[in-house]
């Protein structure tokens, strides 16, 4: 399959001008969103009376289309409508509905509703009459389904647009997510999301859902002929001997990735602890910046940062493997010690190397962009940009984005990743992708990917030392998928 697009307002309002002067109907297109509205409800929930809120635009128009289509299923339906339709296909739609419409704020015994009062475009705070009416139907437990995205959410950033908004139990947009459904915390109050398909045909975009549509036919599989050379050979910066667990659990998950040879550089008052725990991995000494270059000068890939220390050994060092001509993973105390000198750390970056900082960090080499940029999907493209590099912005909601402008956002980062090491672990995977050949913008949305995939399907209790045995099920799926 395609990559999915991620489409903000502005573009979903193109493609729905262009579908129009292609010859398909406002009313059609809306006839088919609230369809879908009615097919996703009755796939998930058993017949019962249903209240549909219908504001007074298109986004209401598609309530109106859900009502009656519910009604022909045998499903009670009440609407009741903020205001009249203000456009000639809301007024169609209104028209076409032959049950009754109630006042607004009339209260009924309806446990399930229907929000299609305002959709992704709204850009003002919701009416006092709107907000009575939501914390009313919150106050007994109704169930939410939004129409696009839950009533008082930025379709374009995820965020409540004044001091109220709605939760939702079910989401259904059309044709692609908007940001609204992908960055936090608007993904939450969207809850289960459903995409329908209106026949818009393709859609053009510089952002994208981080699924394996997006990077599976580019991913690295070993061939018959190969060896563990040919699969890549990454280096791992190892901290000192009391540091020494991270670059371990980012080494294995080198290995997990693919990686062929993967070397643990190590101070050498740490080789002994590394190698007690260590059995697949190798180990080089590496006490300053010109023995790492050294050790690394043949690698394909190399990690640093976790648990590498912050002070003059680590930015040296990192200097050094600038030289090496290796595709770089930068992370953790690597990008710490750059803090107030980001312009260093970006001249030795190219497009294929990778930072992957937590938000703390990325304030550090880009101070003032995040609380700045309107979303995490444009610092993190900002940041990309002065980088020259991919910049993988890790969180909930994961955005990662290259130095052209292409990013994508990740939807698969549950709670169970918030637990000390699972960083490390996905740096690993990234440099483990890098070390095959793979480029860096699609090694950091495969690893996150994975990395993701790996923590939902072990779920509570999940430790970052499981994540790297985790993998391999994970990869056997894309395999058998690929």
């Amino acid at each position: 399959m395609a990559p999915r697009p991620i489409l903000t307002v502005a573009e979903m309002a193109r493609a729905d001008r262009a579908a129009v002067e292609a010859g398909t109907p406002v009313l059609v297109l809306m006839q088919r969103a609230g369809r879908a509205v009615a097919r996703a409800m009755e796939a998930r929930f058993e017949r019962q009376p249903v209240r549909i809120l219908c504001g007074p635009g298109d986004n209401g128009g598609d309530g109106y289309v859900a009502a009656a289509e519910l009604s022909a299923r045998g499903w009670p339906v009440v609407v009741e409508a903020l205001a009249s339709p203000a456009t000639a296909a809301a007024r169609a739609a209104r028209d076409a509905w032959p049950g009754p419409v109630v006042p607004w704020g009339e209260e009924g015994p309806e446990r399930l509703v229907v929000d299609a009062l305002f959709g992704a475009g709204l850009n003002r705070p919701l009416d006092a009459p709107v907000v009575r009416r939501l914390e009313a139907l919150a106050r007994r437990s109704a169930q939410l389904v939004a129409v696009d995205v839950p009533s008082g959410i930025s379709g374009d950033t995820g965020s409540p647009v004044g001091p109220a908004a709605a939760s939702a139990v079910l989401t259904v947009t059309f044709q692609a997510r908007k940001p609204a459904h992908v960055l936090l915390p608007g993904r939450e109050r969207c809850g289960e999301i459903v995409v329908a398909d209106i026949g818009l045909g393709a859609l053009e975009s510089r952002l994208f859902e981080n699924d394996p549509d997006l990077w599976l036919d580019r991913f690295p599989w070993p061939g018959a002929a190969g060896h563990k050379h040919s699969r890549g050979r990454l280096g791992v910066i190892s901290g000192g001997p009391w540091n020494t667990g991270a670059a371990r659990l980012a080494a294995r998950a080198g290995l997990r990735a693919g990686a062929g040879l993967v070397t643990l550089v190590s101070p050498r008052d740490a080789l002994a602890v590394n190698a007690a725990h260590v059995e697949a991995i190798m180990l080089a000494p590496g006490d300053d910046a010109e023995e790492v270059g050294e050790a690394c000068s043949e690698m394909d890939a190399v990690l640093v940062g976790p648990a590498a220390g912050v002070g003059e050994v680590t930015r040296d060092k990192v200097l050094a493997l600038g030289r090496t001509g290796a595709a770089l993973v930068i992370d953790a105390d690597a990008i710490t010690v750059f803090r107030g000198a980001p312009a260093e750390l970006f001249a030795l970056l190219d497009v294929d190397d990778v930072l992957t900082p937590h938000a703390g960090e990325f304030e550090r080499l880009f101070p003032g962009l995040l609380a700045a940029s309107v979303t995490r999907i444009e610092a993190t493209r900002e940041a990309a940009r002065r980088a020259g590099a991919v910049v993988l912005l890790k969180g909930g909601d994961t955005v990662v984005a290259h130095p052209d402008g292409r990013a994508a956002v990740s939807l698969n980062a549950p709670p169970w990743l918030a637990t000390a090491g699972s960083g490390d672990v996905l740096a690993g995977f990234i440099g483990g992708l890098l070390a095959q050949g793979t480029g860096g913008f699609d090694a950091a949305c495969a690893g996150a990917w994975i990395h993701g995939e790996a923590a939902e399907r072990f779920g509570p209790g999940l430790i970052s030392e499981d994540l790297p045995d985790l993998a391999p099920a994970v990869l056997s799926d894309l395999f058998a998928r690929h």
